[in-house]
């Protein structure tokens, strides 16, 4: 008989992995894994390792990476000055996380969740640093659809059905001021009215980019700004939009340092939240939207999402509404989740307040209570930095329409009646030889065949204009394109026609602009 094998007893000792065990799992992850080597001065990072799934989604090989400083993957410069005050009060077990963008070998950028892991030595100090990315392009997509829609819920129908055709009446209104500014030559009291005509013009103008900057697409543009000023800027349109439902305040701490964020995109983060404060609110309802400076001297422990030490300008958006229960408060930044009636929101506003907050390198929290009221608190880096004035509005004198005698054909699509004759006939007058339509189905038959063929087009490059021109390029090689696109709008080039064919002009436009935009086209 055999004797039985003796068993083990006591605890199973795994013996570590070997080292090409090791890489071969990090070459076999799906996720991006970067190893990157900490200076022994400053918060500098080398990469000294990449996989084949960071190296696919960036489109690099591993030499092309490998040596590199760390953060010259990261585009965003607000992830690369957080990446680094985190890495400059690093400990052992801190680990943190966000969404951004990186390059791509070709240009372009994906954008992924990534993390930052330390990896401390023998004597506790951290030398090396673990990051990993995951590509989230596609959810990121899904999102940006979702936003427009609650972007334009939140500003309710009148940006998305009104602004454009507001602008068309601008530029109609700015466009007959220039014209009768040429008629009141030596009338100075006539050209004084003309001229506050025109200023409302441009000041209405100015309104309508405003309520265009909460429906449109539009990639983060930060700027340093004085929180407190982009504050008092919209406290008269915010207070406007809560109407008699209550009343808003503001409380702003002085000497704030400036934070970089997008002035547009963060405008759309007051409308939500004040939006959401505004529906919570019952008789005698208040909404406070206050500033401080917040000292954080220590870091998060382990996986937790919280800021890192450093100095930040506080945001908080209270309210003395109904509050909100602990379950709500669970869900409330996630996308869909709403607690209104069905058919009164779509649960996106908080989900969009996330992502604008997360983009722009800052952090936000929620504190509520039933019956007693909510107070959301946004954290920003505060930076030792001037705050960046904004374009100044002008107000000069209404310019001369520039005579530039043309004498090439062109065609003019738009569908506003009243702008485009406006614009036929300024263009007829300069000499050129002009054929208008309302749509890019009336405008065919005046394509086909024509002699001369048009040397000028003059439309808005959306859907059907995108088509005509494509077209039309293809036959026309020397045809020129003069994008009169709505504002905000982002059109590709026409691939038929070189770059120097092609332009945008968007609305309200002023005849002179458009006048040189179309000689300049035609004589590049």
């Amino acid at each position: 008989m055999k004797k039985s094998a003796k068993r083990q007893s006591g605890p199973v000792t795994v013996k570590p992995a070997a080292p090409a065990q090791l890489v071969a799992a990090l070459e076999a992850l799906g996720e991006g894994v970067c190893l990157a080597e900490r200076h022994a001065r400053g918060a500098r990072l080398r990469v000294v390792y990449v996989n084949p799934a960071l190296g696919a989604m960036t489109g690099y090989t591993p030499a092309e990476v490998i040596g590199r400083p760390q953060c010259s993957l990261h585009i965003n410069a607000a992830d690369r000055d957080r990446l680094n005050r985190w890495l400059r009060a690093a400990r052992p077990r801190t680990t943190i996380g966000g969404e951004g963008h990186l390059a791509r070998k070709d240009g372009s950028t994906v954008l992924t969740a990534w993390t930052f892991s330390p990896v401390p030595g023998k004597d506790g100090a951290v030398t090396h640093v673990v990051s990993t990315y995951r590509d989230i392009t596609a959810k990121s997509g899904r999102q940006e659809s979702l936003g427009q829609v609650q972007r334009l819920e939140a500003m309710g129908r009148f940006a998305g059905s009104v602004a454009h055709d507001f602008n068309n009446l601008i530029s109609v209104i700015n466009g007959y001021c220039e014209m009768l500014a040429g008629r009141l030559e030596g009338m100075p009291e006539a050209l004084h009215e003309l001229m506050e005509i025109r200023n409302a013009g441009q000041k209405a103008a100015t309104l309508t980019r405003q309520l265009l900057v909460l429906g449109r697409r539009q990639p983060m543009e930060p700027r340093n700004l004085s929180l407190n000023q982009l504050l008092r800027e919209n406290a008269p349109i915010l207070g406007r939009l809560i109407g008699e439902a209550g009343r808003l305040e503001l409380e702003l701490a002085d000497n704030l340092g400036v934070v970089r964020i997008d002035p547009g995109q963060f405008q759309q983060v007051l409308f939500n939240l004040v939006f959401n404060a505004r529906d919570a609110l019952r008789n005698n309802g208040r909404i406070t939207l206050g500033t401080a400076r917040r000292v954080i001297r220590t870091g998060p422990e382990g996986d937790e999402p919280a800021p890192p030490a450093g100095n930040y300008v506080a945001l908080t958006v209270a309210d003395n509404g109904t509050g909100m229960d602990t379950e709500t408060q669970k869900h409330m930044f996630e996308p869909f989740f709403t607690t209104k009636p069905e058919g009164e929101g779509s649960g996106l506003g908080l989900a969009l307040v996330y992502g604008v907050v997360q983009q722009s390198g800052g952090f936000i929290s929620a504190k509520s209570e039933l019956l007693v009221g909510t107070t959301f608190e946004i954290l920003l880096p505060e930076l030792p930095a001037e705050p960046e004035a904004a374009p100044p509005a002008t107000t000069s004198s209404i310019q001369p329409i520039p005579v530039t005698r043309g004498h090439e054909t062109v065609l003019l699509v738009e569908p506003d009646i009243v702008l485009r004759k406006m614009v036929a006939g300024i263009l007829t007058t300069d000499g050129y030889r002009v054929t208008d339509a309302a749509n890019a189905t009336e405008a065919m038959p005046h394509i086909r065949g024509r002699k001369p063929p048009v040397q000028l087009l003059i439309i808005n490059l959306d859907g059907a204009g995108r088509r005509l021109a494509q077209a039309l390029g293809k036959s026309a090689p020397d045809l020129r394109v003069l994008d009169i696109c709505n504002q905000g709008a982002r059109h590709g080039a026409i691939k038929a026609l070189p770059a120097a064919h092609q332009q945008s002009l968007p609305k309200p436009f002023a005849l002179s602009q458009l006048l040189r935009a179309a000689r300049q086209l035609l004589d590049a």
